[in-house]
């Protein structure tokens, strides 16, 4: 039976820390149009954002399950 594990909240977070607490969590970050490219490659280069996740923090998923995310680029200003 797959493990449960719990959705962390990773929404404006850094995407690489975003993807690294996710990691930790046993899920993995994805772009939400399955269609669209991996959303590591939306996320590079430069510093991201992530904006919105779904399913929500504190959601119980299988372990590997992906969590849906959008980023944003970093705009100094």
């Amino acid at each position: 039976m797959p493990k449960e594990v719990v959705v962390p909240n990773v929404v404006g977070l850094p995407f690489q820390v975003g993807r690294d607490l996710a990691i930790e969590a046993g899920v993995t970050l994805a772009n939400p149009d399955p269609d669209g490219p991996p959303i590591a490659a939306l996320a590079w280069p430069g510093l991201f954002y992530i904006t919105s996740q779904q399913p929500a923090a504190g959601t119980v998923l299988r372990e590997f399950d992906s969590v849906g995310i959008t980023v944003e680029r970093f705009e100094p200003s």
